[in-house]
């Protein structure tokens, strides 16, 4: 198995961005959507929106010549954190956590912050694992499918050290 290395996003990673929104959305949030919902989102176009707005944000996780997994984070939020499905469970998801948390600490944020729905158990799971609490709740407005968002956040500890403070 070949080591993940893991550099800023360019405009030529978007295909396989792309791929990796689309795979994840595909296993995890179209089986629990409304049909009207579904119809919604995918008539929109708002992830090729999304990532040619925010490509030159994204960091993207390589393993080989493929791009395996994708982190977009501004401040101290992560606002997307998706490891394509081929290549979960062998800890790219951790690493690219690990890398936004480390750049949040070194920019000075005391704690990093996210969401993710309550149904998705998956994505609980690992951010629990990882650290991260349960600090509220609301009803998930993206999707207008009934959904409710959790929210999550965890303290950087060694973000005070890092600035000397």
């Amino acid at each position: 198995m070949s080591t993940i290395t893991i550099r800023p996003a360019v405009p030529s990673d978007a295909d396989a961005i792309l791929r990796i929104l689309g795979q994840t959305y595909e296993a995890t949030w179209k089986p629990v959507l409304t049909p009207e919902a579904i119809a919604r989102f995918e008539s929109s176009g708002s992830t090729r929106r999304y990532v040619a707005k925010r490509i030159c944000a994204m960091h993207v996780a390589v393993r080989g010549a493929e791009i395996a997994g994708v982190i977009d984070w501004s401040c101290d939020f992560i606002d997307a954190l998706h490891v394509s499905p081929r290549f979960q469970g062998q800890g790219i998801g951790g690493q690219l956590l690990r890398y936004a948390e480390a750049a949040m600490a070194a920019a000075g944020h005391a704690q990093s912050r996210l969401e993710t729905d309550t149904f998705n158990q998956q994505a609980r799971g690992f951010y629990l694992s990882h650290g991260y609490q349960e600090t509220g709740f609301c009803p998930d407005e993206e999707w207008h499918s009934g959904l409710t968002t959790v929210q999550m956040s965890k303290q950087l500890h060694y973000a005070a050290w890092i600035h000397g403070r």
